[in-house]
């Protein structure tokens, strides 16, 4: 779970934060954080679903984005070091 201030650093230039964009950009902080709870606990086999979950809606969103712009997908991938296909 994110807290108030970690949402704010990664929505603070965001205005639509309901927006594929933003969607993205919180779920790979919690990615990010699941993974690091997970190397530390791997025997936390319902925070690995949890972490499935969010890859897989992750996967679903940058889809979504490249179907309907994508130069924002490009960018939107650079910026969170994603790696590209």
């Amino acid at each position: 779970m994110l807290t108030k201030e970690e949402k704010e650093e990664v929505l603070k230039d965001k205005e639509n934060t309901g927006g594929t964009e933003a969607q993205v950009s919180l779920l790979s902080k919690k990615i990010e954080k699941l993974s690091a709870h997970l190397k530390e606990n791997p025997k936390d086999i319902h925070s690995r679903k949890g972490l499935l979950d969010m890859i897989s809606k992750r996967r679903k969103l940058l889809k979504y984005l490249k179907s309907k712009d994508e130069k924002k997908h490009e960018d939107l991938i650079a910026k969170i070091g994603l790696k590209k296909k």
